[in-house]
């Protein structure tokens, strides 16, 4: 049976876009979330990790290959002899040398670590893990007899730390916790993880209840914190980690002597619990949210997880680009007012891409509603997958909807964020795949993979799911139960997009009918046999979108989706690229091309004697320069 109509499909498009087939309108539906809906004593739904998932499909698997093949060599080539972020760390240990680059810098050595250690797991290679040991060794020699780490600080006056809340101490000290936890849960070592902790109780013996306020310029220690908790079971990091977000809005915060602390910027006008608005630079904003949502799930707060849906609301409906991208000004990297969306000059940094998806997920798993994947979905495979050539060897820092020709990818940055930011995000693409409730799997993205699901007590019991697809080119999933040792009855959720208006569902061959579609999931609830499958099938047509007429930069314009994927018109297939247009009549053939950018399913558009041919956003700016547009004119 084929299910259209329904209440979810398009629920969170539709209240920013308007969602156009060739011919005819399809007018979505509203649903919310209730709020206080259940008590946040833990999250819902635990992320299967990406270690206990291999992904085998023939678009996300070249990727993880070419990430350790091409992308891994060029940022520790980077990092070792084209700049100087790790001589900062031997001159810090040799206490001679200056310090060289920003302030900031010893953050991207950290990332490409922790991109390094989630490579090992899942390509394990004594000669990288053996890289990882040589820098670790390097950093714990940096480290300050009291703990502190900071090659900036070590390298120029020391006396000076801890003065200024923007100068990054706490937001390196969070990569550097993160890369820690990570190498550890790969190998097993600790060096980094001691050193981390070392810091980490370094800056408790300064800051806390009853002693120095500080409100961190740049979050992510906070995040960080949470992960440090959760490996060593100390509460006490938990704690510093609210103490840190209940420090925001209440007048602490201050840029020391070289400004004026900006509140707005920094998400520290107001409370955190108070938030209404998503303001300010968009990666640190986003790195907030991931911790408020982290603290909100173990420290039962509500008022964060209502705090959430309301700034959740805000940036979805009213600041976020079709691309998934967030942040649309490059004068504060971050938000200015609502449906301000422009094209040429978009900013839409990819960390910021990146950081929707870490803070989506964390929804996900506290609601179990499917419109946080959605999102999440949507700024995967559009905004964060834009910021790396296919090649896996530049990146993009910003990423516009509209080139005149002069963007490009580059191999690296004086502010390197992005590019390293890139190195740990692809790697642990298998984190996003399921999750894991009491009584349900929750199939959230669709990649061909193995999968072994720990479940019962202690994750004593265990079994395969094993996904077979070519999404995101078409929408047909296979999904196989696999080394059951006894039946299991357990619900299967598989997600249905909010793109998908019709689709349907068979187990072992026959067709399903009536399937209860809860949040965004259609629940599958039955005793699981041994080879056990379930086909689902969802049509993948080409439609035409039209942005909220309250986006003045898209008036008289329609963007082209497919399945979940964004798609752009560059000047390369188009020589007439001025003079296309799309309208009511335009007929939209597609075709999968092997040989055309690593293998793209293409879209013509068809207008009369007038065709445009679009590509993926993602793959843009992989060839010859050229002009590239998102919206095309409509008439």
């Amino acid at each position: 049976m084929t299910f259209s109509n329904r209440t979810h499909a398009l629920s969170t498009l539709n209240r920013y876009w308007i969602i156009l087939l060739p011919l005819f309108f399809v007018l979505g539906c509203t649903t919310k979330t209730g709020k206080g809906e259940q008590a946040l004593s833990s999250k819902r739904i635990q992320q299967v990790d990406f270690s206990q998932v291999k992904i085998t499909d023939n678009f996300w698997s070249p990727r993880l290959k070419s990430h350790v093949t091409t992308t891994l060599p060029v940022c520790i080539d980077q990092i070792e002899h084209k700049t100087g972020r790790i001589r900062n760390f031997e001159n810090a240990a040799n206490k001679s040398g200056e310090h060289s680059g920003i302030f900031y810098d010893d953050s991207d050595v950290y990332k490409a670590l922790e991109g390094m250690a989630y490579s090992l797991i899942n390509y394990p290679d004594p000669q990288l893990e053996q890289k990882c040991d040589e820098w670790i060794e390097k950093f714990a020699a940096a480290q300050e007899p009291d703990g502190y780490i900071n090659t900036f600080y070590s390298l120029t006056d020391l006396n000076k730390r801890w003065d200024n809340m923007d100068k990054h101490e706490m937001y390196c000290a969070g990569h550097m916790i993160e890369a820690a936890v990570a190498y550890y849960q790969a190998t097993g070592k600790r060096t980094l993880l001691d050193v981390s902790i070392r810091m980490v109780e370094h800056m408790m013996s300064l800051f806390g209840p009853d002693k120095r306020h500080w409100v961190p310029g740049h979050e992510e220690i906070e995040l960080a914190l949470v992960k440090l908790y959760k490996v060593t079971n100390e509460e006490k990091y938990l704690d510093f980690a609210y103490w840190l977000l209940e420090e925001r809005g209440h007048g602490h915060g201050s840029k020391g002597s070289e400004g004026t602390w900006n509140p707005i910027y920094y998400q520290d006008e107001v409370p955190v619990r108070d938030l209404e608005e998503i303001t300010g630079h968009a990666v640190r904003a986003m790195y907030l949210f991931c911790g408020m949502a982290d603290v909100a799930a173990l420290k039962q707060d509500e008022g964060y997880m209502r705090a959430l849906d309301r700034l959740w609301d805000d940036v979805v409906l009213r600041k976020m680009y079709i691309t998934g991208g967030i942040g649309s000004s490059r004068h504060n990297e971050g938000f200015t007012e609502p449906y301000d969306l422009p094209n040429y000059e978009a900013y839409c940094e990819t960390c910021a891409s990146v950081g929707m998806v870490l803070w989506n997920s964390r929804m996900n798993e506290l609601t179990g509603d499917a419109k946080y994947v959605d999102v999440l979905e949507r700024s995967l495979y559009n905004g964060a997958l834009a910021g790396i050539s296919l090649r896996g060897d530049l990146f993009f820092y910003v990423n516009p909807l509209a080139s005149h020709g002069d963007h490009h990818r580059r191999a690296w940055y004086g502010t390197a964020c992005c590019p390293s930011q890139v190195s740990r995000f692809l790697p642990s693409i298998g984190n996003y795949i399921y999750g894991l409730s009491e009584d349900a799997v929750w199939v959230n993205l669709y990649v061909g993979n193995n999968a072994e699901i720990k479940t019962g007590k202690k994750g004593k019991e265990r079994f395969t799911l094993q996904q077979a697809t070519d999404y995101p080119w078409d929408g047909n999933v296979k999904l196989s139960v696999k080394a059951l040792r006894k039946p299991m009855e357990k619900e299967i959720r598989l997600r249905i997009p909010d793109w998908c208006e019709n689709y349907s569902i068979a187990v072992n061959g026959e067709a399903i009918e009536g399937v209860p579609v809860e949040k965004g999931y259609a629940v599958i609830d039955r005793l699981w046999n041994e080879n056990d499958e379930i086909t689902l099938t969802m049509d993948m047509p080409v439609k035409m979108v039209q942005a909220d007429p309250r986006v003045k930069e898209n008036i008289d314009k329609r963007s082209v989706q497919r399945g979940p994927l964004v798609y752009c018109m560059e000047e390369v297939d188009n020589p007439s690229f001025d003079e296309l247009t799309l309208s009511a009549d335009t007929r939209f053939n597609t075709a999968f091309v092997p040989s055309l950018l690593n293998g793209v399913t293409t879209i013509e558009a068809v207008t009369g004697d007038q065709t445009i041919t679009f590509i993926p956003y993602y793959a843009w700016d992989n060839r010859e320069a050229g002009q590239m547009k998102v919206w095309v004119d409509y008439k």
